[in-house]
């Protein structure tokens, strides 16, 4: 757009291009004499504000082109400078309100259905938007400035005007941007996220943009059990998308190499006609939080030009940062999260975010953009091929301002609950492992297949707060009885919550066989590991120990009776007082260490 006339209520028919021709022509359009003394003042304020836009338009030229190069004291100076002139531009509107009010007053306020139009937004919003959290932007419509405005903002072209909250709200701009920034960090630039009602929107917004009729999605064994039935039982049902999923049980890149080479031979006929492959994969995934080789299954599937959408709700920004890496083949596609899980933290709400390049998520309507590939070839994106025009403007699954509002209140403190979640799960995780009738699955132990991938992903090499444990024997100890197990598994209230989500504060356990997973049939429950007492445990924040007190005083009055001493196999509790002193210390020393020098924050 001109930034000479952006300003401008003509923006899209005017001919002048200079700030007074432009104010004498927004004060004519208004129906004002320019010979006036209002006429007079109107103009000359409007002929300072478009040289003030003009103005602002150099200051951003000039901060994006130099900011890399500023040292510290500089970019202090140049944020506390521009953050103080949104504060003289406020004042001005404040100062605007005042006789625009009594203008109103005169106006509207002289009839007897005054109290049907509710108070005017714009008189008492300014200081507003200076409130320390984002406001929650609790209407349904907005005001708009004038008739060609419109017209932009309909056309994606004037971001200054949300159309109607079941698009766009700033609350949940506000959480989208935010979102960005943990995830990409230094590259937020060139990342932008759309908001959902709930984290199976995100999926489902973003899967119904991406696949058509009879594409392939390759995607990992061990998804969540609602992903599961929505690729097998929706896209793959024949009367709907016909999609062939392919699943994969390994969790490194080799395995996934070997089923994009299986999947081209199998499905030939489909890719020579045009149709395309996908990858899904969660990392760490549900239920036993192993981890994937996100970055070399990427790697594998760019090369062969395949696009890789995954869900990183387990693992959160903080411990599984997919969008950092240096390498762009290394980097998904797509990134999904459930909000309502680690991010939100409380269990109070349900939401969910898509993350992708900005190509991929908005283009103004009518434009299209020419980017670069990962491996340097150059691919053209039109605006209606993105994820908000193809979708997020034509669906209804949007994310409300006060669902917003309390992710963003979440997020707060999400760094520090995962970094205690990996502590308590760590320390989970070895003292059960010490109990000779109790399988556990968890990646943070060293014998555990998935330990070096998780060691070599995830940040500080910690674990997500998620794993299973069994008690289904081995080759030289029985099982314990169905029956014992769920007379055991209903005795964990109320130090265990019996819930189906993950990531409260509280930890939370379920048989996924018969609540998160029982979409599976008996096949893919042996294929994905889960066996009838199969427990996911979803780590909270309480002292893990006594979560463990809690499991041994149960076990003592449901397994002993027919497993005798099952409840003693548990370590001394002077042991378990020691594995988790020996955790809490060891975690706090990693984070501790990974931190910047002093010397580097003062750079």
């Amino acid at each position: 757009m001109n930034t000479s006339t952006q300003l401008s209520p003509l923006r899209k028919t005017t001919k002048f291009e200079t700030a007074e021709a432009l104010a004498k022509e927004q004060a004519e359009h208004f129906g004002i004499d320019a010979n006036t003394e209002y006429g007079q003042a109107l103009i000359s304020l409007a002929t300072t504000l478009y040289q003030a836009n003009h103005h602002t338009h150099d200051l951003w030229a000039i901060t994006l082109d130099g900011l890399a190069d500023l040292d510290k004291n500089d970019r202090i100076a140049w944020f506390n400078a521009k953050r103080f002139l949104s504060f003289q531009l406020a004042k001005v509107l404040d100062n605007l309100q005042n006789p625009m009010r009594a203008t109103y007053q005169s106006i509207a306020t002289q009839n007897g259905h005054f109290a049907s139009k509710g108070a005017y937004p714009i008189f008492d919003n300014v200081a507003a938007i200076f409130s320390a959290s984002p406001v929650i932007t609790r209407t349904a419509t907005y005001l708009f400035a004038c008739t060609e405005w419109v017209e932009d903002a309909f056309n994606g072209r004037e971001p200054l005007h949300d159309i109607y909250s079941r698009l766009l709200n700033p609350t949940s701009i506000s959480l989208a941007n935010h979102i960005v920034d943990l995830e990409a960090g230094k590259l937020a630039d060139q990342y932008l996220a759309w908001n959902f009602n709930s984290g199976m929107a995100a999926i489902d917004g973003l899967l119904s943009h991406l696949l058509g009729r009879e594409d392939v999605v390759i995607a990992s064994r061990n998804v969540y059990g609602g992903s599961y039935q929505l690729l097998h039982d929706w896209y793959g049902k024949s009367s709907n998308l016909d999609v062939a999923i392919e699943w994969v049980d390994g969790y490194d890149a080799a395995s996934f190499k070997t089923a994009i080479e299986d999947v081209k031979s199998k499905y030939a006929d489909r890719l020579n006609q045009g149709r395309h492959i996908y990858i899904y994969i969660e990392s760490p995934c549900n239920p036993h939080g192993y981890v994937l080789d996100v970055a070399g299954i990427c790697k594998a599937a760019h090369s062969s030009g395949i696009r890789v959408i995954t869900d990183t709700t387990v693992g959160t920004p903080f411990l599984h940062p997919v969008l950092k890496r240096d390498d762009p083949a290394e980097r998904p596609d797509f990134v999904i999260h459930s909000y309502t899980k680690e991010l939100a933290g409380s269990g109070t709400t349900t939401a969910g975010v898509v993350i992708g390049r900005n190509e991929d998520m908005f283009i103004p309507k009518g434009d299209s953009v020419t980017c670069m590939n990962c491996d340097g070839t150059e691919r053209t994106v039109n605006w209606n091929e993105t994820l908000f025009w193809n979708v997020y403007y034509i669906k209804g699954a949007f994310l409300d301002a006060d669902k917003a509002f309390e992710v963003l209140n979440g997020m707060k403190t999400y760094e520090m609950r995962v970094l205690q979640k990996a502590i308590n799960t760590l320390t989970l995780a070895r003292v059960f492992q010490m109990h000779t009738d109790i399988n556990v699955s968890c990646p943070a132990l060293p014998d555990n297949p998935n330990y070096p991938l998780m060691k070599a992903n995830m940040h500080l090499g910690l674990p997500a707060a998620l794993f299973t444990i069994d008690m289904e024997g081995s080759t030289v100890r029985p099982a314990i009885e169905k029956n014992v197990f769920k007379q055991f598994f209903d005795m964990l209230e109320p130090a265990i919550g019996m819930q189906v989500s993950l990531g409260q504060t509280n930890t939370v356990a379920l048989c996924p066989a018969m609540t998160t997973h029982s979409e599976l049939d008996s096949d893919a429950l042996n294929a994905a590991g889960i066996k009838q007492t199969t427990m996911r445990i979803a780590v909270g924040l309480e002292d893990p120990r006594a979560f463990l007190s809690h499991i041994q005083r149960a076990a003592e009055m449901s397994i002993d009776a027919k497993h005798p001493d099952f409840s003693a196999e548990f370590p001394t509790p002077e042991e378990i007082d020691k594995i988790y002193k020996q955790t809490y210390l060891d975690v706090h020393q990693r984070f501790v260490d990974s931190l910047p020098q002093y010397s580097a924050l003062l750079q």
